[in-house]
C-alpha cells in the first residue's frame, strides 16, 4: 500500500512540477500603433523669398468629435514653392511632435500628394535611408491660373518597392493611412 501511495505521490509530484516549469512566454509583440494626428500644417514658402502659404488641418478634439477645422490657400502662377509638412498630437500635454516620430521611422512612412489641379507638379524633397521618398519636404511648382485640391496621405508601413510607389503613386502601397486631408487651393 505504501508503494502504491509513494508512487501515487511521485506521479502527482510529475505532473505538477511538468505543468507549472513550463517556459515563460514569450513577451507580447506590441505593434506600432498609428499615430495620433491632430494638427497637420502644410507650408510652402516660394523659392527665393516671399510669403509663405499655411494649408492647415486641426482637429484638436480628436477623431470622432466636432469636424476638423480645414483652411486652403491661394498660391502664385509660374512659381516654386518649398513644402514642409509638420504633424502634431495636441491632445496631448505638451503636444507631441510627430513629425520627429514620422523622420525617425522614415523607413515606415510616406506621404503621397494627390492633385485634381492639373498646372501643379508636386515632387518629393526628401529620402530615407533606402533611398526611397518620405514627403516630409516637397518642391511644388505651379503653372497657370487654376483652382482645385491637393490630398496629403500619411501610410504607415506602405510597400515602398510597390510599382509606383517612389513617384507617388498610392495604387499599390497598400499599409494603413495615418492621416488624409483634402484643401481647397487656388491658382492665381
Amino acid at each position: 500500500m505504501k508503494k502504491i501511495n509513494l508512487l501515487l505521490v511521485i506521479g502527482m509530484l510529475f505532473i505538477l512540477l511538468t505543468t507549472s516549469c513550463k517556459d515563460e512566454p514569450d513577451e507580447p509583440v506590441i505593434p506600432n500603433e498609428e499615430e495620433v494626428i491632430t494638427t497637420l500644417n502644410f507650408t510652402l514658402t516660394p523659392d527665393g523669398g516671399g510669403t509663405a502659404v499655411v494649408l492647415t488641418f486641426l482637429d484638436l478634439d480628436g477623431d470622432g468629435g466636432n469636424d476638423p477645422t480645414i483652411t486652403g490657400g491661394t498660391l502664385d502662377t509660374n512659381t516654386t514653392y518649398n513644402g514642409s509638412l509638420e504633424l502634431f498630437n495636441e491632445l496631448e500635454s505638451p503636444a507631441v511632435d510627430i513629425t520627429e516620430e514620422v523622420e525617425g521611422e522614415a523607413l515606415d512612412h510616406q506621404f503621397f500628394f494627390q492633385t485634381s489641379i492639373g498646372e501643379i507638379n508636386i515632387a518629393y524633397d526628401d529620402m530615407d535611408a533606402n533611398g526611397n521618398p518620405i514627403g516630409l519636404s516637397t518642391i511644388i511648382t505651379t503653372n497657370v491660373a487654376s483652382s482645385g485640391t491637393i490630398t496629403v496621405i500619411l501610410r504607415h508601413e506602405p510597400n515602398k518597392d510597390a510599382s509606383g510607389a517612389s513617384t507617388g503613386d498610392i495604387t499599390n502601397a497598400g499599409g494603413e493611412t495615418d492621416i488624409e486631408v483634402t484643401f481647397n487651393v487656388d491658382i492665381q
